[in-house]
């Protein structure tokens, strides 16, 4: 676990004194999260985190929780420094921004995703807590309902066809997923009118964002505001752009009876690499998530027939931001595993 702890709270440490003290502590979070996190993945290319027994589980719950509470008091931390409400140079501000804006698309992320998994209420209402407070509440929805259900199908708006790319793909798999999220809400609830919660979830995510732009508002006003929309749309479009590379071109075929045959390993892109794995709570091992998704991310395996990238996740997703280079790169290889 220590692997894991480190590379999650050091940038989260490294951006709470940056927002007070402003500088090098700015630096080095950015550095941190971006160029040494390639170098390390690049230096230790061939090795990976090995996966962990059952006892590590607690602990791995326990990083879990304490970095979701962190998320809120960082958030309220970003919304008030990146509003300008201490004495931080433009540019120290611009570096805030990045900073955060990338911990909580490759972090907390991450955790939130894990989270929503859990099967414990508390555990689950600490990444609806993550997601809603980033305006992003009806991903877990989407996400449990639709994306685990219909992966590698045109029924699912967050599995990427081959040769769509990401800006043609950003809209419809936000506007999709909230609609076929809502959907999904809708049928459960009418299956099972005994449902333990009568709150609709979708007015739980709706209240929570809610909460969190008022919030703004106290801490930095319009400008407050502003920050937090800033960094929700930034690490939104991070969250869209891991559904886009982690599925890209991965089909499931039709069966027999016109249904998709069962999700495989063969319908998940990952990565072996060390660092970033550790940051991003074992994220890119993809496949098997989708193999057994309540598998703590300790636990998650990786297995060499497993589609792989040639780059780590965060690496994939910024070329991905670059269609003609990520097609020219992808699909080759998407083409090479149907053939």
């Amino acid at each position: 676990m220590l692997l894991f702890s480190l590379a999650t709270l050091v940038p989260a440490a490294l951006l709470l004194c940056g927002s007070v003290l402003g500088g090098g502590w700015i630096l080095a979070a950015v550095l941190l999260i971006t160029v040494v996190c390639y170098l390390i993945d690049r230096l230790f290319l061939g090795q990976v985190i090995p996966p962990r027994p059952g006892q590590e589980f607690p602990a791995a719950d326990g990083l879990s929780v304490l970095l979701a509470l962190l998320h809120l008091p960082m958030l309220g931390m970003a919304v008030w420094a990146i509003s300008g409400q201490n004495a931080l140079s433009g540019s120290e501000r611009a570096g805030l921004f990045i900073g955060y804006g990338l911990f909580f698309g490759q972090v907390s992320h991450p955790n939130a995703h894990e989270l929503i998994h859990r099967s414990h209420r508390v555990l689950r209402g600490l990444g609806v807590m993550i997601y809603a407070s980033l305006l992003f509440g009806h991903h877990v929805s989407a996400h449990r309902l639709v994306h685990h259900v219909h992966v590698g199908t045109e029924n699912d708006p967050n599995s990427a066809p081959l040769g769509r790319g990401f800006w043609r793909f950003a809209p419809r798999a936000w506007l999709g997923s909230f609609l076929a999220g809502w959907r999904a809400e809708q049928q459960r609830r009418a299956r099972n009118p005994q449902i333990r919660n009568p709150i609709h979830p979708y007015f739980i995510y709706v209240f929570t964002s809610l909460t969190t732009i008022s919030s703004s508002y106290i801490l930095g006003g319009p400008t407050g505001i502003f920050s937090l929309l800033a960094l929700a749309g930034y690490a939104q479009i991070q969250i869209l752009l891991a559904d886009y590379v982690q599925h890209y071109g991965l089909r499931r075929q039709t069966g027999p009876k016109g249904r998709a045959v069962p999700v495989s390993a063969a319908h998940s892109w990952n990565s072996p690499h060390l660092w970033s794995s550790a940051m991003m709570l074992n994220a890119p091992r993809h496949s098997d998530h989708h193999l057994h998704p309540t598998r703590p991310y300790p636990a998650l395996k990786l297995d060499q027939a497993m589609p792989t990238w040639p780059y780590s996740l965060p690496v994939m997703a910024l070329i991905a931001t670059l269609p003609p280079l990520w097609r020219k790169i992808m699909d080759p290889r998407v083409k090479s595993l149907e053939s």
